[in-house]
């Protein structure tokens, strides 16, 4: 109910939207995370290493826990975006993030259209070209609303709370051995740094980093006053991914360690869907490819947004319409170069996340400079000594991790 000036109906408002920027913030983050990179990787990784992959995806977690609340707290308090922070911090330094950030997310954008269309071959036998084609085209739909900003939060929504039901219901019918996996996530039989860095960039490197910290900026939630919602909301985000990391892990794992055989030896081979397919028949194939649809579509946009949104700090004046439209001239040059790139979609995904967690350090390493030595930048408030020296242990890790895994990374790309 309104009071009689309408001040209550007015603070309600703010609250429900300030509510409804956090929801969409929190599953694009997450939806992002867990893209077609990542299932695809979380099929390919569990048949090769069993239930000692799970440590990969703790790790995975704690690295995310640490970076994305750093990096969403530090774009709050300077209400600038990454490549303007960066530049503020060390002069230049934000023309080479954006650099990173369009290359390697142009990359992972062929992935994603990739993802799509495989998706659409799994849920109804569309040839995939075809149907990243379509779901390219469904992207650049969005953006070309005049309601674009609630058309794209809404299926954010939707599609991260249909691809956890989904998931949750396959693993529950592979029957995966959870004693096993609990116990390899904390004294895994192998740990493998490529694996870790691989999983790592797909799910929290390259653009995802900045992904739902761009949007809530966009929403008007940074400042100070803001610091205690984004950062329970990316704790919330980070959380949601945990948990579907794990279950997508536990629905695979349950197929391989009963042994069924994964294909992993053609470079076209889908190991999700054969995995999915092995848990639950025909019926698991087409939850599969609802699945991977939408973790794919909203990937496709997801990229698109955030890339386009670094793209600002050539033209800081560029307004929402103009980021729109390109975004569009991003989503359309992924799908030419989808339709003329012969590398099989799901081998792309693989070696795109390893890609991203090569260049999530370089990013990070700007952040945490800009918060340790740049009080200005933070509006005079004194950031967390603990977050940042959990940062700087968490960079120097990948740092080293992004050094042992070159040469692995790029040899997925081998024929």
């Amino acid at each position: 109910m309104c009071d009689a000036d309408g001040l209550s109906c007015v603070g309600m408002r703010q609250v429900d939207s300030h509510r409804a920027s956090l929801t969409a913030a929190i599953f694009l983050m997450a939806t992002s995370a867990i893209g077609p990179g990542f299932i695809t990787q979380t099929a390919t990784f569990t048949s090769l290493l069993g239930a000692a992959f799970a440590f990969a995806i703790l790790a995975s977690i704690l690295i995310d826990f640490v970076v994305q609340v750093n990096i969403w707290r530090i774009v709050t308090l300077t209400r600038r975006r990454a490549s303007e922070i960066a530049n503020a911090a060390i002069p230049g330094s934000g023309y080479v993030l954006t650099g990173l950030i369009v290359i390697g997310g142009l990359f992972f954008n062929i992935g994603n259209i990739g993802g799509t269309g495989l998706g659409l071959n799994a849920l109804a036998g569309v040839d995939p070209k075809w149907g990243g084609a379509l779901s390219a085209l469904l992207a650049i739909g969005i953006f070309l609303s005049h309601r674009a900003g609630m058309a794209f939060d809404r299926l954010i929504v939707v599609a991260g709370v249909l691809m956890i039901a989904l998931t949750v219901y396959v693993a529950f019918v592979s029957s995966p051995p959870l004693g096993e996996a609990l116990r390899q996530t904390v004294l895994p039989n192998t740990v493998d740094f490529a694996t870790i860095t691989t999983i790592v960039g797909g799910t929290v490197g390259g653009y995802i980093t900045y992904a739902g910290a761009h949007r809530l900026l966009d929403k008007g939630m940074g400042g100070a006053e803001n610091l205690g919602a984004v950062t329970r909301a990316a704790l919330t985000g980070i959380a949601v991914t945990g948990v579907m990391r794990f279950v997508l892990f536990l629905a695979v794992l349950g197929v391989v360690a009963v042994g069924t055989p994964i294909d992993l030896s053609s470079g076209s081979a889908n190991p999700a869907a054969q995995a999915f397919e092995a848990a639950a028949g025909a019926a698991g194939l087409r939850i599969f490819g609802a699945i991977l649809w939408a973790a794919a579509i909203t990937s496709v946009i997801g990229a698109a947004y955030t890339s386009v949104s670094f793209m600002t700090v050539f033209k800081a004046d560029m307004g929402e319409r103009a980021r729109n439209i390109a975004t569009v001239g991003f989503i359309a040059v992924s799908l030419v170069l989808y339709l003329l790139i012969s590398t099989p979609p799901a081998k792309m995904l693989v070696f795109v996340g390893g890609l991203n967690g090569l260049i999530l350090p370089i990013g990070l390493s700007i952040f945490l400079y800009a918060a340790w030595a740049r009080n200005d930048l933070m509006a005079g408030h004194r950031y967390s000594r603990s977050l940042l020296c959990l940062g700087l242990l968490v960079c120097a890790l990948t740092w080293y991790m992004g050094y042992r895994s070159i040469g692995p990374i790029f040899a997925l790309l081998e024929p």
